[in-house]
């Protein structure tokens, strides 16, 4: 049966007199009479809505929405079902929860550290699904550790790589002097200076990112790790015309930025242990790194053949995390796309790599700057 099959079907049936709503009885006999195209979990939901109304009555029009949506997203009215509904779910706290394996162990530990309500730790943890699994951070994290053990017994060099002048040569570095090279603008981010920004990243990578990827699925974390890698590339290529760039800082500081705007902007209903000794504890770490990059920017310890890695690719992800990456982790299991402010945001990134790329195209002919030659 079709959704505008199953509609009509609903109208006739259930609500003939256009009242706009429909008797819970009367709609839980459809459901065991008919093979419904609904979500189990959203008409469980939906039922929960009705049980809570004084009538005993669902809206038609909300149920019309849940079968004309298509995206296992929730949408506005769901979400209404959601918190009206909440004998739907369980009643006790998570943290109550006894006999659990490992595994759930660890996913209702990921529902406190990223989730703000109560109602959505409890729906992630009740509907999470082990597959995907979150491979996108892992992939990431496993390919920049691979490159930088290539490199760094290729060059006998663990710290400070960038100072060889055969690491400068990578096809993976950008460099002002090969801004034709597209993919330069992305692979940067497999590079390092040196171990101790490998394991800075890696590790944020994987404490954060895999979380996130967890819990906001692969395609929004993917989108806002790899919108903070190239907003960076292309904010050096603007404010620091003459420097490369290495290192997946950009992409991290979206992550870290968004997730901890998160806990600012939801501080009560943030339930992860030690929250505010772990916000100063990161903060003073992402400065520390930022503070470590400008002074191998304007101060090098050892003599180079030409300007250092700017550090403008921080700053640059950290604006991509506040605003496109706090979008992201405030619309959980909603749909992007009929919300206003995510258009917002999505046309101001567009706007920016527009000027971005123009930039590049023309201004460093016409502002006449002196590229050092591309090693």
């Amino acid at each position: 049966m079709d959704r505008s099959s199953l509609l009509q079907l609903i109208q006739e049936q259930l609500d003939p007199d256009n009242t706009g709503f429909i008797g819970v009885e009367t709609f839980a006999s459809l459901v065991h009479s008919h093979e419904l195209p609904l979500d189990p979990s959203k008409l469980e939901m939906l039922v929960a809505l009705a049980q809570s109304n004084d009538e005993g009555q669902i809206c038609y029009q909300e149920l019309v929405d849940l079968v004309s949506n298509i995206s296992s997203k929730r949408s506005s009215s769901f979400k209404r079902a959601i918190a009206n509904g909440q004998r739907a779910l369980p009643r006790d706290v998570l943290l109550d929860e006894t006999g659990l394996g490992f595994y759930k162990r660890f996913v209702r530990y990921v529902a406190y550290e990223i989730l703000p309500c109560e109602m959505d730790r409890r729906w992630y943890f009740y509907q999470h699904r082990t597959c995907p699994p979150p491979i996108f951070m892992a992939a990431v994290t496993l390919t920049q550790i691979i490159v930088f053990l290539c490199y760094g017994a290729r060059l006998n060099r663990w710290v400070l790589q960038t100072y060889h002048p055969e690491y400068m040569k990578s096809p993976l570095v950008y460099h002002p002097g090969h801004r034709a090279r597209a993919w330069r603008f992305f692979t940067y981010m497999f590079m390092h200076v040196g171990l101790e920004q490998l394991g800075f990243n890696a590790l944020l990578q994987l404490m954060i990112g895999v979380p996130l990827e967890m819990v906001h699925g692969i395609l929004r974390i993917s989108f806002l790790y790899l919108a903070g890698v190239l907003a960076g590339s292309l904010t050096v290529s603007i404010t620091d015309m003459r420097a490369p760039l290495v290192g997946g800082s950009g992409g991290v500081y979206a992550l870290c930025s968004a997730h901890l705007a998160n806990v600012v902007m939801n501080w009560a209903g943030m339930r992860c242990p030690y929250k505010l000794l772990r916000m100063v504890l990161a903060l003073v770490c992402m400065s520390s790194e930022v503070g470590r990059a400008v002074w191998l920017r304007f101060s090098p310890p050892l003599a180079a053949s030409g300007p250092q890695p700017s550090f403008m690719a921080h700053l640059a992800g950290a604006i991509v995390g506040i605003s496109m990456g706090l979008t992201i982790l405030r619309s959980y299991e909603e749909n992007l796309q009929d919300q206003c402010v995510w258009w917002v945001v999505l046309l101001s990134y567009a706007t920016f790599l527009v000027f971005a790329v123009f930039w590049n195209i023309f201004a460093y002919d016409l502002l006449g700057t002196q590229i050092p030659p591309p090693p």
